[in-house]
């Protein structure tokens, strides 16, 4: 997770595209009820009753105002968004961008299997065997690549987060004052454009691994996540012949004009390709005995096929919701696969790029950028939900248990949870 300011032309730029939709226009956050004397609330009113509720019992937690709480939630008859924000701001709209971090991870997960279907490669593969009707291997044959364990990990494992893959981008590498190798480098150098082969170097350099063999535990691993991506791009450019990109297969096979479901989603792999398009959602990070960051225009390209993603709460929902029912790229029997070894009656566990929890079903959510977000798309009642927070708090107990960091991201599984009961669906468990 990093923890870098944006630049100042970032925040002048936040500024101006929240005036834009009057973020900071003085009108309340609750929307207007015109109901009838003494009729009962619609779908809208209770709804949004539910995300005002815990947005302001957060505030209360906190001890501090909190910018935003967001759900967009479709049922098999409705679709209903709520924005619940401080009396004296308008609340965002459903059209309104902002990033989604680690939910990109099931786009990478759809990206695999997509390559799968097509037989561009085998998941069940040794990262070292040759790409499906070539000489080359899935990733390269080099001293430059020789991590741990490497000759003994799968595609499947690193989309299972149980290769052992040492995450350079979310814990301490030797070196780097006690930070992750990225945020100590994106905040010496904001601009600087990562690739996948120097966070690599960093494992070679220093031979990190988690303690445990490929297939045998459980490490959760962003870098291990852009290898995924690296992979997709290696696949992709020797069946096109030219040179393409993470984003270009995403665009190209999974999201783009030409795909079964187009949606307006992005997956910016540059360190120039820094701005989402106006209205967009800026995130807000507190840290102990520092002045509040606030997130505007950010260099994603430390984060590609990990957290790199952004769109909007209609477009992740679309996505989510029409991929877990077998009705986007995937077929139903590849989305079995996606699901595979998730026990329905435990709580998160991850699969290819999701993972289950009750009474919300599968899905992902992610945190990046002073932002928590939450999408999943449960079967059993057919209701998916895309919730998230421009907060992150992390000014009492860290990560921990308790925590203000541990409040907000609750935030999002309450407003999820809130909403599903306010249209009577099971709520929390």
């Amino acid at each position: 997770m990093l923890l870098n300011s944006s630049s100042p032309k970032a925040v002048v730029r936040l500024a101006v595209a929240a005036l834009s939709y009057g973020l900071l226009a003085n009108c309340s956050s609750l929307l207007d009820d015109h109901r009838p004397i003494g009729s009962p609330p619609n779908s809208q009113t209770r709804v949004q009753r539910a995300v005002d509720s815990v947005r302001t019992a957060l505030e209360k937690d906190l001890g501090n105002s909190v910018p935003s709480l967001n759900l967009y939630i479709q049922t098999p008859t409705e679709k209903i968004f709520a924005s619940s924000v401080p009396a004296g701001y308008f609340p965002i709209t459903e059209a309104t961008n902002f990033r989604f971090a680690s939910n990109t991870k099931t786009f990478t997960s759809t990206a695999m299997l997509t390559m799968y279907q097509n037989g561009w490669l085998n998941y069940k593969a040794k990262i070292t065997d040759n790409i499906p009707g070539t000489n080359t291997p899935y990733v390269p044959n080099t001293p430059e690549w020789d991590f741990p364990n490497k000759n003994e990990i799968t595609i499947e494992q690193l989309l299972q987060h149980s290769a052992g893959v040492y995450d350079v981008d979310n814990d301490p590498v030797p070196g780097f004052n006690g930070l992750s190798y990225t945020a100590f480098v994106q905040d010496a150098e904001p601009n600087h454009q990562f690739t996948t082969e120097e966070m690599v170097g960093q494992l070679v350099k220093h031979k990190l691994k988690y303690d445990f063999s490929p297939g045998t535990g459980y490490h959760y691993s962003n870098t291990g996540y852009s290898i995924l991506g690296y992979i997709i791009a290696r696949v992709y450019s020797l069946k096109s012949g030219s040179t393409k990109t993470y984003e270009d297969y995403l665009q190209d096979f999974v999201v783009g004009p030409a795909t079964k479901v187009p949606l307006a989603l992005r997956f910016p792999v540059l360190a120039s390709d820094t701005k989402m398009p106006v209205p967009f959602l800026g995130g807000n990070e507190r840290l102990p005995g520092k002045t509040p960051i606030i997130f505007g225009d950010y260099n994603m390209s430390a984060q590609v096929a990990e957290g790199n993603g952004y769109g909007t709460p209609v477009s992740l929902n679309t996505f989510i919701r029409t991929l877990m029912k077998g009705e986007n790229v995937l077929k139903p029997e590849t989305v079995k696969l996606m699901q595979s070894d998730v026990n329905l009656k435990s709580q998160n566990t991850y699969a290819l790029g999701c993972f289950y929890t009750k009474n919300l079903g599968f899905g992902h959510n992610g945190e990046r950028c002073g932002t928590l977000s939450l999408a999943m798309y449960d079967p059993a009642t057919d209701v998916s939900v895309v919730a998230f927070i421009n907060l992150v708090d992390k000014t009492r107990g860290g990560e921990t248990q308790g925590s203000t960091f541990a409040m907000c991201f609750n935030a999002i599984y309450g407003a999820a949870y809130g909403g599903r009961a306010a249209l009577g669906y099971p709520g929390r468990p």
